[in-house]
């Protein structure tokens, strides 16, 4: 594991693609397992160890994820994220070239489990939830643009769609519309800052992720 930030309280993992966070019906192992087998290890701890997860990230998204290592500072996290005050910034290579530097996407989004996919729909679908998302253009390329994302809602796979529906898919995402598929199966959707107050000592905690290799040549412009 790739462990950016850890206390008694809280762990933060650069999670990669191909993982995921918390059990599902796939049965393979969660990466929240295997934060609970460090710290049983690292620590010496007997029993069962406590591991909350706090937030997921899409199996083909990499970067920062925080597990709670305390109850205490899980029901706090939870209430944070509910409020809005744990601030997530993304990394997306998207398809062609995105010609606004700055914007604000606000879409209605409703998903599908059956297909595991979520869709942009009308405003009257009561069953639709308002989901917005701001994003800034950081390079634009011969094929590709390299945008800085701020989520204002937590939907689905909601970077996926929305980024999708204004025609510019992520890098390797085939089920929302990109070419081609990325060689580690990924997609080139990265998790890359994670800001927020921590929930017991209350100081302020502003980790960032190394960038993916295929950001690389777009941030070196």
């Amino acid at each position: 594991m790739d462990i950016i930030y850890e206390d008694n309280h809280i762990i933060v993992i650069n999670k990669r693609a191909g993982e995921i966070v918390q059990g599902d019906r796939t049965g393979d192992r969660p990466l929240s397992e295997y934060v609970k087998d460090y710290i049983k290890e690292r620590y010496a701890k007997p029993g069962n160890v406590f591991c909350g997860v706090v937030h997921r990230i899409d199996r083909p998204v990499s970067g920062l994820v925080i597990f709670a290592r305390t109850s205490k500072a899980l029901e706090r996290l939870n209430r944070m994220l509910r409020d809005g005050e744990i601030h997530k910034t993304y990394f997306a290579l998207v398809e062609g070239r995105v010609e606004k530097d700055e914007d604000t996407l606000e879409s209605y989004l409703i998903s599908d489990g059956r297909i595991n996919k979520t869709f942009v729909s009308k405003p009257g679908n009561p069953d639709a939830k308002l989901s917005r998302l701001t994003y800034r253009t950081i390079t634009r390329g011969d094929r590709y643009t390299l945008l800085e994302i701020n989520l204002l809602t937590g939907r689905k796979h909601q970077i996926r769609a929305q980024l999708s529906s204004i025609g510019h898919p992520i890098k390797g995402d085939l089920k929302y519309g990109a070419r081609r598929s990325n060689r580690d199966g990924g997609i080139s959707l990265q998790a890359h800052r994670i800001h927020f107050i921590h929930p017991v000592s209350k100081q302020e905690i502003d980790l960032t992720a190394p960038p993916l290799p295929d950001f690389m040549p777009f941030l070196n412009e």
